[in-house]
């Protein structure tokens, strides 16, 4: 088994950005994130004020992480014959050309819901490639010794953007309206498009009489279940897209009803989380070590998971704040050691298969949207929410048999 790598200090960690594919790979990263927490801000104020329908709020983000379960396993094999950078350079042309559809459709007053539906499952494939492309990425060209640094570095940019594309986003449906949202965003892909048409690294050909695709897909969930670390390592990402990460979908459907807020004060409070995230993952870069990285990556799980039934249960701004603040903080945890587990502890040669396999496990989150959306037509958002987290929280309890080895 693979034992996971000793940080060195704080110049160390910071020395990853002395290699340019990885400020390269970085700035795609941070760049697409802002767009993405952008757009989401965007599309679900919009769907949310056309339609009252927290479900279909809910389904929008769904349909977002679709593509993982569906596309994961086979983008982490499929990156194994052809260059990683063209995948990603690809992926990044095909959401610029997504942003400028959008654009040109709410600016002549044509957009619909139904749009946003295909946009989301679109961007969605960009989200599934980060995983098995650009993270993976980043693991080869700066090593297994400084990737915790590396991938601290890339969450706070990350969590940084979730801070700014809502506040973004929120700002420009109240100035311009939609239209101003998504041609921010066509610009800013230019960003990302041109970092990843410069990224130098080349991943060696696979060898002659390599297994096939699907032999490739099997031989990464074998790996999983041949080590114990790995398959905790997937059980608490399990819980996070189940019980978790669907109730970031309610923030602005919490915002506008349960708080009162307005376009602009909504993309001021959902970016809270991200300001919260951003200073976690520069402590965790400056300060996380080894012996720490189970611990950081449960618990960080399970207190993302109760101060979303703190945020759902705040009764005015402030506390509200407060509650997305602690959210961000835990986010980081859990973002952090997911990649950098699976980076370290999956052999090497098995690592875009094992990669694969993490995708699917986070393609499982529409289970848990739909579910959430469910139960907000029931319940309403706030209750449902409470109730998702509360649902996350026991079963973070009962699946300690397996993420207790990590």
């Amino acid at each position: 088994m693979n034992a996971l790598p000793v940080s060195g200090g704080t110049a160390g960690r910071l020395a990853v950005f002395a290699i340019a594919d990885y400020r390269r790979l970085w700035l795609v990263g941070t760049v697409s994130s802002v767009v993405r927490w952008l757009d989401m801000l965007a599309m679900a104020v919009f769907a949310y004020q056309h339609t009252g329908s927290t479900f279909v709020v809910a389904m929008l983000t769904m349909l977002r992480m679709l593509p993982m379960g569906v596309l994961g396993l086979t983008l982490g094999s499929v990156g194994e014959r052809v260059q990683r950078r063209l995948l990603l350079l690809a992926v990044m042309v095909l959401m610029a050309l997504t942003a400028v559809v959008l654009a040109v459709l709410a600016g002549t007053g044509r957009l619909e819901v139904w749009h946003l539906a295909v946009a989301s499952l679109l961007n969605g494939v960009a989200w599934a490639s980060d995983n098995t492309v650009r993270r993976f990425l980043i693991g080869e060209v700066v090593g297994a010794a400084r990737l915790p640094a590396a991938m601290s570095l890339d969450n706070g940019a990350g969590n940084a953007a979730r801070m700014l594309g809502p506040v973004l986003g929120g700002g420009l449906l109240a100035a311009v309206g939609i239209e101003g949202a998504f041609a921010l965003g066509a610009v800013l892909y230019l960003v990302p498009i041109g970092a990843a048409w410069r990224i130098g690294y080349r991943n060696p050909p696979v060898a002659a009489g390599a297994p096939a695709l699907l032999a490739r897909m099997a031989e990464g969930f074998a790996v999983v279940r041949r080590d114990r670390r790995l398959v905790g390592t997937m059980v608490i990402t399990l819980i996070f897209n189940l019980w978790g990460w669907p109730a970031t979908s309610m923030v602005p459907v919490i915002a506008a009803d349960r708080l009162g807020l307005s376009p602009a004060g909504i993309g001021l409070l959902a970016g809270m989380d991200g300001l919260g995230a951003l200073a976690s993952a520069v402590a965790l870069a400056l300060w996380l070590r080894p012996a720490f990285y189970r611990a950081t990556y449960a618990w960080g799980t399970a207190l993302f998971l109760l101060s979303f039934v703190a945020f759902a249960l705040a009764p005015e701004p402030v506390s509200a704040t407060v509650a997305l603040l602690a959210v961000g903080a835990a986010s980081s945890c859990f973002g952090v050691m997911q990649s950098t587990l699976v980076y370290v502890l999956a052999p090497p040669e098995a690592r875009s298969r094992v990669f694969g396999v993490l995708a699917v496990c986070i393609g499982t989150a529409p289970i848990g949207f739909l579910h959430l959306g469910l139960l907000a037509d029931w319940l309403g958002a706030s209750v449902a929410t409470g109730v998702l987290g509360v649902e996350g929280l026991v079963a973070i309890l009962l699946t300690r048999r397996w993420w207790g080895t990590i």
